[in-house]
């Protein structure tokens, strides 16, 4: 845990690995040896796929891949969000069904998305994607638990905005993903109230796909804290939108959930982006944001686009592909603790004396807008 800077008690949790002893900044360690990574082409399980909803009427789709690493193992999730392991035989069938299917579930559905260490990642359908970092100071509470705050918050934000798509209907503009978000919020605060008052903290970024008109697609971009949305433009190689961070101070980003004041109402910002067919668009945690600057991001998921486009990779997914090296490129310089990165340049900006990459979760979301046929 990042103790605060001051003796004075704050709401608020600082984030990161470092440990602040008078003058000197110690970065906490994390063992490299047994990286988790993992990578996919959507959230969805396969057996929810049959499940789900008739394609929201949209002309347009992202074509989705994401990619994650987690500097060390989530806490489980605690009941009654997961069940816990039959023990005996004599118990119900219905038991031991749940049990050996280990996906959380609340209010009778399995959770959307998927837990990073303490972030969530989420590719709902073909027009939601999100990341929510947790604070992962939280773990060293005992009833901390910034992952679940995290998933849960992706999994109510992705409810209420496909439920609002679904009603728009066809070329509807006026979607408020802050609301679904704030909505996303009170449903987390009183469900993790009931379950024992689990405390956590997280930051959002979602964007949501939808179109002006048929020639004409938009992404509704919407973030609280430092995660980040950003669209790039691979035919000219170009970063065109970034949403701003949001910070109460130095590594101290704005967060949503236990003590903290900050509200997706007050809060959070949406952006409406024109964006064209073929541009990719991010949703990355400060894992990236923190060890890669804009121009190496822009830059790396460019040649990867490329790479693929000229068959290099094979039959593999392109933006599973683009996903993945850009969470790699990230994690190579989390893992240096010789190299340069921006959060290095920040922290040494506020007189404090350190250097390499940043330790941290690193998740990546990406989805490519395509135009659908017929």
């Amino acid at each position: 845990m990042l103790p605060l800077r001051s003796c004075v008690p704050c709401p608020l949790k600082q984030r990161h690995g470092s440990i602040l002893l008078g003058s000197l900044l110690f970065r906490r360690c994390y063992p490299a040896s047994q990286p988790l990574i993992s990578h996919g082409v959507t959230t969805t399980h396969p057996e929810d796929v049959a499940a789900t909803k008739p394609s929201i009427d949209v002309p347009f789709y992202f074509e989705t891949g994401y990619a994650i690493f987690a500097k060390r193992p989530s806490r489980p999730f605690p009941p009654p969000f997961l069940s816990i392991p039959s023990g005996s035989f004599s118990d119900p069938l219905t038991t031991h069904t749940r049990s050996r299917d280990r996906r959380p579930s609340v209010e009778g559905q399995y959770i959307k998305g998927a837990t990073n260490g303490d972030d969530a990642v989420i590719v709902n359908g073909q027009h939601f994607l999100g990341v929510n970092d947790g604070v992962g100071a939280w773990a060293t509470k005992e009833r901390g638990h910034a992952a679940l705050w995290s998933r849960l918050i992706a999994h109510f934000w992705a409810i209420e905005a496909e439920r609002a798509m679904l009603d728009a209907g066809s070329g509807a503009e006026a979607l408020r993903p802050v609301d679904y978000l704030q909505s996303a919020f009170e449903q987390t605060k009183i469900i993790t109230t009931k379950a024992n008052e689990i405390c956590g903290t997280t930051t959002a970024c979602s964007a949501l796909l939808h179109y002006r008109s048929e020639t004409e697609p938009i992404i509704y971009a919407t973030n609280l804290g430092d995660c980040a949305v950003l669209v790039i433009r691979p035919k000219d190689q170009e970063i065109i939108y970034k949403t701003k961070e949001q910070w109460h101070w130095f590594d101290c980003p704005r967060q949503l959930g236990t003590n903290s004041p900050d509200t997706p109402e007050k809060n959070a910002v949406v952006d409406t982006v024109d964006i064209q067919e073929g541009d990719v668009v991010l949703a990355v945690s400060d894992g990236v944001s923190d060890n890669l600057w804009e121009n190496e991001v822009c830059q790396n998921v460019c040649d990867s686009v490329r790479s693929w486009k000229e068959g290099v990779h094979g039959s593999e997914d392109g933006m599973v592909f683009v996903a993945r090296e850009l969470m790699n490129a990230a994690r190579a310089i989390a893992q240096d603790p010789f190299a340069e990165s921006p959060f290095m340049e920040r922290a040494v900006e506020e007189g404090l004396p350190m250097e390499g990459g940043k330790m941290d979760d690193i998740s990546v979301v990406v989805g490519m807008c395509r135009k659908r046929k017929g």
